[in-house]
């Protein structure tokens, strides 16, 4: 599989100015401190389930990891949909892709394309404001047919009440709301709904998020 490194080195091959100075431009990226994805993968893209990880990127390398990982995600939907098979795409952490007004841009053409070539995307956050204060953000939710909503902090609700038509007393399911319960859109209805699962239980311990608690965390439930 070429990569941006290999590229650089046809270019130091080529007798031409614009060559070596594209080869220059390209140093930092392939042999220089943002070289990261200048090489061959470690993530194995054959696998039937695919993670990318890039929590650990610096502040400099996010945009080009957002960016890349969009990228790569497209094109593996896209050759699964020529195959006529369909792609489950989960995004956590879903408010760091609008951080970046390019990747922004990027990921909002990709989710509308996930849509169209059988793919199911799925986003997940906990920081509702960075995508309300978003435009592009905000459109993907109005435009989404299935939204799952736990309590929400009061300057948000006010902004989801806006944009998805709740009403007052709808908002009442997502305001000081406690664990497992919430609101859930699907399509024009809004449904509220209570899932309080007992914390005694094998899955509870698998599924918790909460500090100290469940199998990943070294806690116990």
């Amino acid at each position: 599989m070429p990569t941006l490194a290999a590229l650089r080195e046809k270019l130091m091959e080529q007798p031409e100015d614009e060559a070596k100075g594209l080869a220059l431009a390209l140093e930092l990226f392939t042999t220089g401190s943002l070289d990261i994805f200048g090489h061959e993968s470690t993530v194995d893209l054959d696998k039937r389930v695919v993670v990318f990880d890039i929590h650990g990127l610096g502040e400099q390398l996010k945009p080009i990891g957002h960016l890349v990982i969009t990228d790569t995600m497209l094109n593996r939907v896209t050759l699964n949909w020529k195959k006529g098979k369909r792609t489950h795409v989960f995004i956590d952490e879903f408010h760091v892709m609008f951080e970046n007004e390019f990747s922004a841009a990027f990921f909002n053409s990709a989710w509308r394309q996930f849509r169209k070539r059988n793919a199911y995307p799925t986003a997940i956050t906990q920081n509702v404001e960075y995508l309300l204060d978003s435009v592009q953000a905000s459109t993907m939710l109005s435009n989404s047919e299935f939204i799952v909503m736990l309590n929400q902090a009061a300057s948000d609700r006010e902004k989801l009440a806006r944009l998805l038509n709740i009403s007052e007393e709808q908002m009442g399911h997502i305001t000081n709301a406690p664990a497992g319960c919430g609101l859930i859109k699907y399509g024009s209805a809004l449904v509220p709904f209570v899932n309080r699962f007992p914390s005694n239980t094998e899955l509870y311990r698998l599924m918790t998020t909460r500090p100290g608690e469940g199998r990943f965390s070294g806690g116990r439930a």
